[in-house]
C-alpha cells in the first residue's frame, strides 16, 4: 500500500502534504528502482526539481502530477490529493496499487517462494517501465 492515506485533521493535512508527497516519491523510485536524476528524465523535468520536492521545498504542477500519475501507475485524482491540488481521498479508501508480494503469500504460499516473488515483481515493474517509456517524450535523448 501506498504510504499516503488519510490524516487526523485539518492541520495534519495541510504539514503532511509535503511529508505525502516524499513519502509518495521515495517509494516510487525504490519501485521502479530508480535515482532521483533518472525519474526526473522520465518525468521531464530537472534534476533540481525532483530535488525540490524531496526536500518539501515545492510541490509537483498539475502537469507533473499527470506525468507521475502515468508513470506510476497510481490514479490522477489520488496523486492531485496527495500533492495538495484536490481535497484529501476519504480516509480508509482502499489501495490503488497493491502490493503483489501480500497476495502471493496469500494466494499462493506453498508454490511461491521470496526470491520468485521478487522475480515476479522485477517483472511486473520492468513492464511497467516498458510500457511507460513508449509513451513518454523523448526527452534529453
Amino acid at each position: 500500500m501506498w504510504p499516503i492515506d488519510g490524516c487526523a485533521s485539518i492541520s495534519d493535512m495541510k504539514q503532511g502534504k509535503d511529508a505525502d508527497i516524499v513519502l509518495f516519491l521515495k517509494e516510487l523510485m525504490r519501485r521502479r528502482k530508480v535515482l532521483p536524476s533518472q525519474l526526473a528524465a522520465h518525468l521531464g523535468v530537472s534534476h533540481a526539481t525532483i530535488g525540490r520536492w524531496l526536500s518539501g521545498k515545492d510541490v509537483p504542477s498539475i502537469r507533473s502530477c499527470q506525468r507521475l500519475a502515468e508513470y506510476s501507475g497510481v490514479p490522477l485524482d489520488r496523486i492531485l490529493a496527495i500533492v495538495g491540488h484536490l481535497p484529501r481521498v476519504a480516509e480508509g479508501a482502499p489501495a490503488e496499487w497493491p502490493e503483489f508480494r501480500e497476495y502471493a503469500r496469500r494466494k499462493y504460499p506453498a508454490e511461491l517462494d521470496e526470491d520468485l516473488i521478487t522475480m515476479i515483481e522485477d517483472l511486473i515493474e520492468r513492464r511497467r517501465a516498458k510500457k511507460y517509456d513508449a509513451k513518454a517524450p523523448n526527452v534529453g535523448r
